[in-house]
């Protein structure tokens, strides 16, 4: 049985790796104001970044889904971990040893399944690329690349290896590393023989195929012999760390200039990102035996972060196939804010091809004289009918115009119409833009059911609640009571030595939303908020374990997160929102008990009334206190 990890350790590696770097290897962040990060949301589809990062909280919170926590947490979310996981993967990159309780450290036994598969993984890698650096057999496939132009320098950067040709050279390597036979088959990199587990892979040309925070899920493995019956790229199948819809070769090393020049470029194969990169097309990536599709795309936007000048450029062949593909990437074309380029090299030539007839310099030129997509997928249309004749003409448009009508950019959408037109040489140019504007129209009243894209992920500006609770009305912050509220408990949250030690005096029913009155009280539990001012990280983390459920955690992280509303945060403003909510509890309680007032005296018991007349006596002098001292009377 797996030993829980000690509780000083997972506070070592909470405290020693960044959040903000974890998150910015899955996706781009930038600065959101108040020393916070913002970016799009990994956990879902949203135009606008409402996923916000506090490095100097240590916690991520997305105002679209209400997803929020820690790095550990993170780690756990975006990749599918145990707790143990998250913390064993975090604790290797930091370089912390963990230890273990109840019975103590067994690294063999004792970590997490995908934890177990990915190192696998990573031992198989080192194992096909050693093969191909020293291996006598691996002649074959170093004469592949070297005929590709791909020197030992090339295959080194890309981690390419070569697997041998025998049944079960891996699987008897990885047994030896102590993997079991069940741990091999769950990977992918064994397959089950007619006596036991054999290698998935043999005698073929290998490249690792990385995840986007740059861990080894799978391989694609090229063939090289004629005796090889199966098919000439073969690819590893869905396992419990890879689905090849979901992954893109070439990501880790791409990611960075991806983000940084907002810019990406689809090519089809592994040999053609590696021509690209070594021409210095660093931002090249490909699928990964399968179309381009919207998981790929999700990966991507997160990268280039959807802005005006984002653009991604696909690389096709110029034959039916490639063409084929070019029209398929465009159905996806309205899923990118970033405006989609299509760019074919000269003789139909991919990129391997063209580096290695005409060198680098023209695989960097391949992708500057791009075609928008939309144009490319509109003469593949019309190059199907005879414009000739008026019946061709109405057809091609009957078939080309929906393509134009999904232009995102209506300006743009104008243009092209009038475009089309001249391509089809209808001289209405009018008629051609009247019968788009219509289309687009009517694509929009279809999908006016559902929220459009002002109201998916919008982000914090103007955000009018936290996590809502399964019924009962929204909070609005347009209520200046809750604005209040939630000012006071983000100060508590974030700076509690501003507030403390006068907050934690502050009951819960002071509180009237019943999400805050739930937050101060986990504060409550958590030592107050003077235990912030001790050790604000733990203080966070603790606030969110004594949370009763994933409502009241979820408006934690958030608080915890949100921007203060003021630009100078200091003592004045934090007594500020202590007074005003104290003074609202105690208006509320001189409401009450002058209700109460009005009853004892149509009762007429003196002792009664003469009780309830100094309580309301002492509450409106503590009023006018707090109206002329402010903090100084709490």
């Amino acid at each position: 049985m797996a030993g829980r990890i000690n509780d000083e350790d997972v506070k070592a590696v909470r405290d020693a790796v960044p959040i903000d770097a974890v998150v910015s290897e899955y996706l781009q962040l930038r600065n959101a104001g108040g020393g916070n990060l913002k970016g799009l949301c990994p956990f879902h589809d949203e135009k606008s970044p409402s996923f916000q990062v506090s490095p100097s909280k240590g916690f991520f919170h997305c105002f679209g889904c209400q997803e929020g926590g820690d790095t550990i947490t993170f780690v756990m979310k975006v990749d599918h971990l145990s707790f143990s996981e998250a913390v064993e993967r975090l604790a290797g990159q930091a370089g912390i040893t963990l230890r273990y309780e109840e019975g103590g450290y067994n690294p063999s036994h004792q970590r997490g399944e995908r934890i177990r598969l990915v190192e696998a993984h990573k031992i198989a890698a080192q194992f096909y690329t050693e093969q191909l650096d020293t291996g006598p057999e691996a002649d074959t496939g170093r004469t592949f690349l070297a005929e590709r132009g791909f020197d030992q320098a090339a295959a080194a950067h890309f981690g390419v290896g070569y697997s041998p040709q025998g049944w079960d050279h891996l699987t008897r390597y990885l047994r030896g590393k102590g993997f079991t036979d069940k741990e091999l088959l769950l990977s992918g990199l064994s397959q089950e023989g007619r006596r036991g587990p054999i290698d998935r892979f043999r005698g073929r040309l290998m490249w690792p195929i990385r995840d986007i925070g740059g861990e080894v899920v799978g391989f694609g493995a090229r063939k090289l012999y004629e005796s090889d019956n199966g098919p000439k790229y073969l690819n590893t199948p869905d396992t419990p760390i890879y689905r090849k819809s979901q992954v893109l070769y070439g990501i880790d090393l791409a990611k960075k200039d991806i983000a940084k020049s907002s810019r990406a470029v689809v090519v089809e194969g592994y040999t053609d990102v590696m021509a690209c990169h070594l021409a210095g097309i660093t931002t090249a990536i490909a699928t990964c035996g399968t179309a381009f599709g919207g998981d790929h795309i999700k990966i991507l936007r997160r990268l280039l972060m959807d802005n005006g000048s984002a653009r991604v450029i696909f690389t096709f062949d110029g034959d039916s196939a490639g063409q084929k593909a070019a029209l398929r990437a465009f159905e996806d074309d309205q899923k990118f804010a970033a405006e989609t380029y299509i760019a074919i090299a000269p003789d139909g030539m991919d990129p391997c091809e063209l580096r290695l007839a005409k060198g680098d310099e023209a695989v960097a030129d391949l992708v500057e004289p791009r075609t928008p997509l939309f144009e490319f997928a509109l003469r593949q249309i019309l190059a199907r009918y005879d414009l000739e004749t008026p019946a061709g003409r109405a057809s091609a448009l009957d078939e080309a115009a929906p393509v134009v009508a999904r232009i995102k950019n209506s300006g743009a959408q104008h243009e092209v119409a009038v475009q089309l037109a001249g391509m089809l040489g209808i001289l209405d140019t009018q008629f051609v833009v009247k019968r788009v504007a219509q289309l687009a129209r009517w694509a929009r009243d279809r999908g006016g059911k559902g929220p459009g894209p002002a109201e998916r992920g919008r982000p914090p500006q103007g955000y009018e609640g936290g996590p809502r609770p399964a019924s009962g009305p929204a909070l609005t912050l347009r209520n200046p009571v809750f604005a209040t509220e939630r000012e006071l408990l983000k100060l508590a949250l974030q700076r509690p030595e501003l507030v403390s030690p006068a907050f934690d005096a502050y009951g819960t029913d002071e509180f009237t939303a019943p999400p805050y009155a739930a937050v101060r009280e986990a504060i409550m539990e958590a030592g107050g908020a003077e235990h912030g001012v001790q050790d604000p990280q733990e203080y966070l983390v603790r606030v969110r374990e004594t949370a009763p459920d994933d409502v009241v955690r979820a408006m934690v992280t958030e608080l915890a997160v949100e921007a203060i509303m003021r630009k100078t945060v200091d003592e004045n403003y934090a007594g500020e929102q202590l007074v005003t909510v104290r003074r609202r509890a105690v208006e509320r309680r001189v409401r009450d008990v002058q209700g109460t007032l009005a009853r004892a005296s149509a009762h007429g018991d003196p002792v009664h009334l003469a009780a309830v007349q100094n309580e309301l006596w002492v509450l409106q002098q503590y009023d006018q206190a707090l109206r002329e001292k402010g903090a100084g009377a709490l």
